[in-house]
């Protein structure tokens, strides 16, 4: 049996907790798989549809960890445990080592979770809670080089896997259609509306970008602290019938805009402490066969492979986006690029990420 203690889960959304999902569903074909999640709204329907045997854990979150590591505790002292998977320091933090030594144990690292300075007290509790762990596992050779050098030991690389592709329903179809109505060329970024993701760049480059593109259409999916701004610089920028801001969407919705779309556009920069650590949106949106242009500053560089599945492009810079954009519109590049991004995805299929973890063990 596997243990899976976990921050993020759906159907709470994002990338950690597609990871943690594909991960928890990937373990059932070598074993039972038991996941601790915190509790959620809409949390009681989603489980009731999962293959996994799922416990919540409710309170306010200064005692909920603590309870979710006594649950842990219990669980391994009770059953035979063959590894434990921990999405994040603070989730194995509480589970003491003695516990722990009745198994074998993972822990998920992240670049911005980990981003603090040596010396530093949250650096030394991140040092003390991953030293428990026999594995910590990185998402990308970036996030191992970042923990390296801030005195985390012994890291293994191992990439995310990609839930995708999903077959769309037909309303997601014509919902996506209907959105793009008819543009060329389509371009798509999925992710939170926040300061790393360079939103702002990306509808400045596209405002330069019409005069030789007057069909685009840029669809953006996601929420976030950038909202109101992004709002506000559409308006400045006359760009009301070319970008489509959507907040909130279904799961359908999502994978069916990308699938309509040409190229993915996520130029990531270093925002404070937080830095694109791999990027699975990437190859989500290879496999639906699209391109991606990411940027430089992270671990874009182990989803992207740069002028073949896509371009790495400094996303601060606005002459470095158009440029990049220009060039894989231009004769319809994206269509090369995504045909390689698709075969590219391929490696990140969950049947073949799990077996390095299974390896481990």
């Amino acid at each position: 049996m596997f243990l899976v203690s976990t921050r993020n889960f759906p159907p709470e959304l994002g990338g950690m907790q597609n990871l943690m999902e594909g991960l928890s569903n990937a373990l059932i074909d070598h074993g039972p798989v038991k996941v601790f999640a915190d509790n959620q709204e809409n949390a009681k329907k989603y489980d009731q549809n999962s293959k996994l045997n799922i416990e919540r854990v409710s309170g306010f979150k200064i005692f909920r960890k603590y309870r979710k590591a006594n649950l842990v505790k219990d669980f391994i002292q009770e059953n035979q445990i063959r590894a434990c998977f921990f999405d994040h320091w603070k989730s194995i933090e509480n589970v003491d080592l003695e516990t722990l030594k009745k198994t074998k144990s993972f822990c998920l690292i992240h670049s911005k979770e980990i981003n603090h300075p040596q010396g530093s007290s949250l650096n030394k509790r991140i040092l003390k809670a991953l030293s428990k762990a026999n594995y910590v596992i990185a998402n990308s050779k970036f996030t191992k080089e970042l923990g390296l050098k801030l005195g985390v030991k012994d890291i293994t690389v191992i990439n995310p896997g990609c839930n995708y592709p999903i077959t769309i329903e037909a309303e997601a179809r014509k919902f996506s259609k209907d959105i793009f109505n008819g543009a060329s060329p389509k371009l798509i970024t999925v992710s939170r509306l926040d300061g790393r993701k360079s939103h702002q760049n990306i509808l400045m480059s596209i405002k330069n970008l019409l005069p030789k593109f007057p069909k685009l259409k840029y669809v953006s999916i996601g929420d976030g602290d950038e909202k109101k701004n992004l709002i506000k610089l559409r308006k400045e920028l006359n760009l009301e019938k070319c970008v489509e801001l959507i907040f909130s969407s279904t799961e359908q919705e999502k994978v069916s805009l990308i699938e309509q779309s040409d190229v993915f556009v996520m130029p990531s920069v270093v925002y404070k402490k937080s830095v694109e650590g791999f990027g699975i949106s990437y190859i989500e949106a290879a496999s639906y066969g699209k391109p991606s242009i990411g940027g430089i500053y992270g671990g874009e560089g182990d989803a992207i492979k740069s002028g073949v599945t896509g371009y790495l492009c400094n996303g601060n810079d606005l002459n470095a986006i158009y440029d990049t954009l220009l060039k894989i519109l231009s004769n319809e590049k994206y269509k090369e690029l995504g045909a390689n991004a698709f075969k590219f995805s391929k490696e990140f299929n969950w049947d073949k990420i799990i077996k390095k973890y299974i390896n481990l063990i």
